[in-house]
């Protein structure tokens, strides 16, 4: 896998908007670490299990801006997900050797936890225990 952080995190954000998450994992380096609202997440297994689920509820996803360079990229989107219906979100990715070695993902947690209300389900309660 060559090219730039861009290029990498294109691939992978279109691979898991097109609900190909075993072929957006290809992009993840097995040392990956994340941090997102839910914590930091470190290994390639916690990082599927973490974004796994999500990839499942999303309906459709608008791309709003992407800019990066070698090693690093940044990726502002909106998705619709099946309690929700704009979630938007952004990542930051670093990039080593084609792989992703850390994300930092930025999103609004509110919109979900509004859904969960809405649907009887308390909202303290977090999904697979984040």
């Amino acid at each position: 896998m060559t090219g730039t952080a861009l290029d990498t995190a294109l691939a992978y954000h279109r691979a898991w908007t097109g609900h190909d998450f075993d072929r957006a994992m290809t992009y993840v380096a097995e040392d990956v670490v994340c941090d997102a609202p839910a914590g930091r997440i470190e290994g390639a297994a916690a990082f599927r299990d973490f974004m796994g689920p999500f990839t499942r509820i999303v309906v459709g996803t608008t791309l709003i801006a992407a800019f990066g360079d070698d090693e690093t990229a940044l990726l502002m989107y909106d998705t619709r997900t099946a309690p929700v219906a704009s979630a938007p979100g952004a990542e930051h990715l670093t990039v080593r050797d084609g792989r992703i070695t850390r994300v930092r993902i930025v999103f609004d947690r509110l919109p979900f936890d509004a859904a969960r209300k809405a649907s009887g389900v308390d909202p303290a309660v977090k999904i697979n225990g984040k």
